[in-house]
């Protein structure tokens, strides 16, 4: 099984940009995209259903804005779009494709990033979301959240990461959060299972010619129960070609969807 995790930018650019041709060439069973910032209605056919696969999506209500994805090779059983939190899933931040005994989630996590009140919305998110992933252990099921969390979470995995312990993303309270999803919720960082290499980034800023030398973010995961992460065989961050400022996540596991 195959499954790659993007944070396109816009799925309209990014398919001007050649996406949705990699992604075929890739041979995906799952893709997971995040903020598509458009509505499936706005979307060519090519992007709504990509040859071979089927299309699922949960756009915010704001246009241009936020949203996710999941395509899919098999049908899914079962779709579920937003977790029930009206405020959050008017954003488009969550999308969960069942097949199976495997559960999938295409997931976006705000990123904090415009002040102050940006990131109080972010540690809401985070206080609300937690209690969520908890239930989710609590069902028996396999599941791979895959998406843009918007925190790295380990030194490693921020360039300048003694420069940066000021800048959210990187705060000590994410950082302190995500150990908790790992630690005490049982989730595995299917990735850093697979390769624990320094500078193994997905997120770079456009200032700088920040990607050209590699001083970039890791905040894009495949966050699965163990028993499907113990699965997985290979992982990569596919650097070329460009197109968003985020690169995907491509890992393969030893497992029939």
């Amino acid at each position: 099984m195959r499954v790659i995790t993007c944070n396109v930018n816009g799925l309209r650019a990014a398919h001007g940009k050649g996406f949705t041709d990699w992604m075929l060439k890739q041979k995906p069973d799952i893709a997971c995209l995040q903020e598509i910032k458009a509505r499936e209605v706005d979307l060519p056919p090519e992007v709504r259903t990509p040859k071979g696969l089927h299309g699922y999506f949960h756009p915010a209500e704001k246009r241009g804005y936020s949203g996710v994805a999941l395509y899919s090779r098999r049908a899914a059983d079962k779709v579920t779009k937003g977790m029930g939190i009206p405020e959050f899933d008017v954003q488009g931040r969550f999308l969960q494709a069942d097949f199976g005994e495997l559960s999938v989630v295409s997931f976006y996590l705000p990123s904090g990033t415009m002040g102050a009140e940006a990131q109080a919305r972010k540690y809401q998110f985070m206080d609300r979301f937690l209690p969520y992933l908890e239930a989710m252990r609590k069902r028996g099921r396999e599941f791979l959240i895959c998406g843009d969390w918007n925190i790295a979470h380990r030194d490693i995995d921020v360039k300048n990461w003694k420069t940066n312990q000021t800048t959210t993303g990187f705060l000590p309270e994410e950082r302190a959060w995500l150990t908790r999803v790992f630690e005490e919720h049982g989730f595995v960082d299917v990735f850093r299972k697979l390769d624990p290499s320094p500078d193994r980034f997905t997120w770079w800023n456009a200032f700088g010619n920040a990607r050209a030398r590699n001083v970039g973010w890791r905040i894009d995961y495949q966050v699965a129960t163990p028993g499907i992460a113990k699965r997985a065989r290979k992982a990569t961050i596919a650097m070329e070609p460009i197109f968003s400022d985020h690169a995907p996540v491509v890992i393969d596991y030893d497992y029939e969807p």
